[in-house]
């Protein structure tokens, strides 16, 4: 082995790097001006081969090792920044000597700019690691020699193909899809999707080419369409879609200047201008292409899931018996629905619904087969004006709702095969729609069937200890399957302009009148659609420690049925925006809300309704099963008047009398913290004499350690004290809470002991989507009905020390607060804040207050 001269390394560096950066300007110039997709991908992988075979030759590694090109580098086809996946092929284990020429080589390639996935491997040691991990027995298919002795890779390619089991290949690759998808919520449809990893995207196509290859059934689309297993039309589509998403991932990259594979906010507009898509009159250009986005997935999900099928049979010829007939329509084959007949679906239209009930009502069938999902996309058209009137169709499709298994699984089949924007018109207008009001994270269709999911999951007993009231609640409801019908409607006039709620209830009763449900039944639905939004509205922004809130709420609702309805409509429509939109506190929001309205309805006073004696009652129990003798409470509890028994729940006020009882009258701030039950951030009290700027300073706090305030109940008592309540949450996710309490009752309480001016929450950077859909503002100051208070309403885009801004303005102005309620729907804060103060009686002063507060909520 030659010595390897540093010099001679350097130089080669700095040659590779510069022939790097030159050749990619040089690729990157002439896409821009004719893009096209092979002399990106081929000409960058070209460029990394020259670089790779230099420094190979610089770094003098002997003739008896091979270089090997792995994974998608082995294709043949490199994005602009792709990872380079490299294997050192040797006859054996290397000696120190060539270990330190391999790591130099390494290091050499890594300062040349590539992003190096490298593996040193002897022929057996690639076997075994490819008989471990189906991601390395992947890689292997498609590895190309790059340099070296061709007799070892030969050798190792020969005995890799013989000890490729192509059927443990075919389930591996099946199960690692699964798991993929489940990665993703199983949807193509998030809001910004990874054009690679997410269904619909790359890796579906590329999976079908690793089984294909491996099966020795083609190399391209053309090879699978001479073998019958997709058509010469799916053939030309399938490279159609390829090269859209190659032109849409080489596009990310290039905007990001790195491995990018999101379709992030950032991306969209610029990706829509480089493929010369256009605003329309209702739409950005962003969102005009994403829908083309969306329904190449789609084309793409359904192929999939065809040439599996048709992989599977053969792969597995043998597999199943011979066609178990159902009916005169259809039959089973290898557990799969299938038509007997190519002209089914044009002789018997209704078979268009049919086929889906089937697969509800057998579990033993798993799906459908490749000619009937085929024939079913082709013949999706029929659906029409008539075919809707059928009285047949109608009771079919209400009869989809009503089984026992199968909905959400056959309605998203439904919406994917364009069944359901057929048979529901204003469907048509929410496939692939997008929604920019940064807490949805799907489009509309998706997040309506993530809420169909969510309400059926309260029937279903094995999620029964995720959401129990929920389950008990919905069993006991006469006929459930009113709430799908529901579901499918509550956002399905989205995107229209006007109020959404309005629109889709005309659409709802057209439904209901149109499939003869009872007027009892048809109104249900109505009115779920049409206050959809009202229940979560007024758990988040009114003051339910407020009797007259809880009867207007009641009044709306008027009877306990709807009210059931509603509070599993709404719990469900939460879960379904986002993932990170929903947490325990808004849940406990909801519930005290639900079951306040419920003994309303059955004939409770609004004081009855809001527990406040059950309160009392409660939270002198836990004192007792804590140890406190009956009476000790008493002091402390005569300094508290029933606004804050209303306000607060059995439980608060029992932790609250547990650390205060002894001292009522304390001449120190009392600061304690803890972590709920449920984990979901740290209830802070304080208790303090009140003083001047006292909620500025602790916002101020608060902001400072990087918390954001869920919700802030502001109480003084009798005796002139403040019995101030947070809820704090860290919206990265980062903060050990428990590990949080010490410092909190330590730090909170020094600095109230020191007068000293607020601190002030450190100012951080706007989410990327705040800055691409940005809020404006909305600020509002209302007397209440009683006349005693004002509500402050405020929309605003998220950010660190909101609440500290606001908290300042009404300190100026004197205004005295006595409840908050913090909404943080993904990006955006809609808070609502019960006030009183000399200034709201003057017209003048509110406006000077909204003004100053809109100045402090300008980004």
């Amino acid at each position: 082995m030659s010595v390897i001269s540093i010099d001679a390394i350097q130089a080669a560096i700095a040659n590779a790097r510069g022939s790097l950066a030159a050749g990619g300007a040089r690729i990157r110039a002439a896409y821009e001006v004719h893009p096209a997709t092979t002399a990106v991908l081929r000409g960058r992988a070209h460029l990394v081969d020259e670089a790779v075979l230099h420094l190979w030759r610089i770094c003098g590694i002997p003739a008896d090792a091979a270089l090997v090109a792995v994974g998608g580098y082995g294709r043949g086809e490199l994005f602009p920044h792709s990872d380079v996946d490299l294997l050192v092929l040797l006859p054996s284990e290397p000696d120190s000597a060539l270990q330190a020429s391999l790591s130099t080589l390494i290091g050499a390639l890594w300062d040349v700019g590539l992003e190096i996935g490298q593996s040193v491997r002897t022929i057996e040691e690639c076997l075994a690691a490819a008989d471990q991990d189906i991601t390395v027995q992947t890689n292997l298919l498609e590895a190309r020699l790059l340099a070296g002795n061709r007799t070892l890779f030969d050798r190792f390619a020969n005995e890799y193909r013989e000890r490729l089991d192509v059927r443990a290949f075919f389930k591996a690759k099946q199960l690692e899809q699964e798991n993929r998808y489940a990665r993703f919520n199983d949807t193509p449809y998030a809001l910004e999707p990874n054009c690679k990893e997410s269904p619909g995207g790359m890796r579906d196509l590329q999976m079908l080419g690793w089984i294909a290859r491996a099966a020795g059934l083609g190399r391209n689309w053309r090879d699978l369409a001479r073998r019958r297993l997709i058509t010469g039309a799916e053939a030309t589509d399938l490279r159609s879609i390829e090269r859209f998403l190659q032109h849409v991932r080489i596009r990310l990259h290039y905007l990001a200047g790195r491995a990018e594979d999101r379709l992030l906010f950032d991306h969209q507009e610029k990706l829509a201008r480089a493929f010369g898509v256009e605003a329309t009159a209702g739409k950005r250009a962003s969102e005009v292409f994403m829908q083309r986005y969306y329904v190449n997935a789609k084309k793409i999900t359904q192929t999939n899931t065809i040439l599996l099928q048709n992989y599977g049979a053969e792969i597995f010829p043998n597999r199943g018996g011979p066609a178990i007939v159902i009916n005169e329509r259809f039959q089973a084959v290898r557990e799969l629905l299938d038509m007997r007949t190519e002209d089914t679906f044009e002789n018997h239209p209704s078979a268009l619904l049919e086929c889906f009930l089937l697969l509800q009502q057998r579990s033993e069938l798993k799906g459908m087969t490749a000619r009937t999902l085929r024939a079913l996309w082709l013949n999706r058209k029929r659906i029409n004006a008539s075919f809707r009137a059928d009285p047949k169709n109608q009771a079919l499709f209400l009869e989809l709702l009503q089984q026992r298994r199968g909905i959400v699984h056959e309605f998203r089949r439904m919406n994917q095969y364009g069944i359901l924007s057929g048979y529901l018109p204003p469907w048509r207008r929410i496939v692939g729609q997008m929604q920019h009001d940064l807490f949805h994270v799907y489009t509309v269709d998706q997040h309506i069937m993530m809420v169909l999911r969510n309400v059926r999951r309260f029937t279903m007993g094995e999620h029964a200890h995720e959401y129990p009231l929920m389950t008990r609640l919905i069993l006991g409801f006469e006929r459930a399957w009113l709430l799908y019908i529901a579901a499918l409607y509550h956002d399905v006039a989205k995107g229209r302009g006007g109020d959404h709620s309005k629109l889709g209830m005309v659409e709802a009763r057209e439904f209901c009148e149109t499939h003869n449900l009872s007027q009892k039944d048809a109104d249900l639905v109505v009115w779920l659609v049409e206050h959809h939004l009202t229940m979560s509205h007024v758990a988040q922004k009114e003051d339910t420690s407020d009797p007259e809130v809880i009867r207007r709420f009641a009044d709306t609702v008027g009877e306990e049925r709807r009210l059931v309805a509603l509070y599993l409509l709404t719990h469900a429509d939460i879960r379904g925006t986002s993932p990170k939109v929903w947490n325990g506190w808004k849940g406990k929001l909801l519930e005290d809300l639900f079951f306040a309205t419920q003994k309303l309805l059955r004939g409770a006073t609004p004081q009855q309704a809001l527990g406040l004696d059950d309160r009392q009652e409660n939270a002198r129990a836990l004192l007792r099963y804590y140890g406190l003798r009956p009476g000790m409470e008493d002091a402390f509890w005569k300094q508290l008047d029933a606004v804050y028994f209303m306000r607060h729940s059995a439980e608060e006020i029992a932790w609250h009398s547990r650390m205060l009882y002894f001292r009522p009258d304390a001449d120190e701030p009392v600061v304690k913290a803890r972590v709920p039950e449920e984990n979901q951030g740290v209830q802070v009290m304080v208790f303090t004499r009140d003083q001047k700027d006292l909620f500025v300073r602790l916002t101020g706090f608060f902001g400072r350690l990087g918390f954001s305030i869920l919700d802030a109940k502001v109480h003084t008592t009798r005796h002139g004290y403040a019995l101030d309540s947070f809820v704090l949450q860290d919206p990265g996710n980062d903060l050990h809470y428990r590990d949080m309490i010490t410092l909190i009752e330590h730090d909170l309480a020094e600095r109230l002991t020191k007068p000293a001016a607020p601190d002030r929450p450190a100012t951080g950077r706007l989410s990327r989507q705040v800055k691409h859909f940005p809020i404006t503002p909305q600020i509002s100051i209302q007397p209440d009905d009683s006349g005693k208070h004002h509500i402050l309403s405020l929309v605003a885009a998220d950010r660190p020390g909101l609440l500290f801004s606001v908290a300042e303005v009404l300190a100026q102005h004197e205004i005295r607060l006595y409840t908050a309620k913090i909404a943080t729907l993904g990006e955006r804060v809609e808070d609502t804040f019960l006030v009183s103060g000399q200034a709201l009686s003057i017209d003048s002063r509110v406006l000077q207050i909204e003004r100053e507060l809109l100045e402090r909520l300008q980004l």
